[in-house]
């Protein structure tokens, strides 16, 4: 994959935009039916920035992230785009700002690659089709996905599909038309389905859409080194908690893992990357 600009890890930087920008989750708390997932959650995600969201399975990543798409209500807290209220900005205007790539996305009718790509556009009737068609060539590279071209959706692997349906919300993100209008995009375990060179190239991909084009880009990831090694920040959840939000060297504490984890853990340092540790789990 492609990260349309300097290849290796993306450099923790402060964001272009104001003081208010970013997608801001403040102490919020949300259930799914009656049970509470997260209690008192906080987490910051600035333009410019790749943050990945760990944790053990059931810790609340899927529903942090939910909430932080408007697709969960909070009983307690609030989230904000850019300074205002989620609530008091329009669905369309949202799918403007933000786009997500769910765990697993459905499609129960049959397309095109190119033609399911070109869907990201929908928020953004302004575009005329040739500016479509170079945003979807270009998301299409990004997601190492060119070669896939012509051929009919349901056709393809399933790690292939994911890499299509990535190139429709890059399509989705990169579409918004106003100067300096900060931008989101929310990666719901986008390398689950991936062999592990496209793991790699999906993430480098993210860090050069964050540092090239200013996106805020979080993404749920399971394996904690492909995090190390190409995220600014980990955010740790526990217990219905942030347990730890910093730089990888900050958070990767073997004492702490081995709580969230319940597993052995060993760090070594990570060849060639200062601060980025190796996490060996046993």
């Amino acid at each position: 994959m492609s990260a349309g600009g300097q290849g290796g890890v993306a450099s923790a930087r402060p964001p272009a935009a104001g003081p208010a920008a970013g997608l801001l989750a403040r102490d919020i708390s949300v259930s799914r039916g009656r049970k509470p997932v997260l209690r008192g959650v906080s987490l910051h995600l600035r333009p410019g920035e790749l943050v990945a969201l760990l944790g053990a399975n059931g810790a609340g990543k899927s529903t942090l992230m939910a909430a932080l798409a408007g697709e969960l209500p909070v009983h307690a807290g609030a989230v904000a785009l850019d300074g205002r209220p989620l609530g008091e900005v329009s669905a369309a205007a949202q799918a403007r700002r933000r786009a997500v790539l769910p765990q697993s996305a459905s499609l129960t009718f049959d397309l095109e690659v190119d033609e399911l790509v070109a869907m990201g556009a929908y928020p953004h009737p302004g575009l005329a089709p040739a500016e479509v068609q170079a945003l979807a060539a270009r998301a299409l590279d990004l997601a190492d996905a060119a070669a896939l071209r012509g051929r009919r959706y349901r056709e393809l692997s399933g790690g292939e599909q994911q890499r299509v349906q990535l190139a429709r919300v890059l399509v989705q993100c990169l579409g918004a038309r106003e100067p300096g209008q900060a931008r989101y995009l929310l990666l719901d375990e986008p390398t689950a389905s991936l062999d592990p060179r496209h793991q790699h190239g999906l993430l480098r991909a993210a860090a050069g859409l964050a540092r090239s084009d200013e996106v805020g880009v979080l993404a749920i990831l399971h394996d904690v080194n492909l995090a190390a090694r190409w995220c600014d920040r980990l955010v740790l959840l526990a217990d219905g908690g942030v347990a730890a939000d910093g730089p990888p060297d900050a958070v990767l504490d073997a004492q702490l893992l081995q709580r969230v984890y319940g597993a052995s853990v060993t760090l070594l340092p990570y060849p060639r990357l200062p601060g980025r540790p190796l996490v060996l789990f046993e």
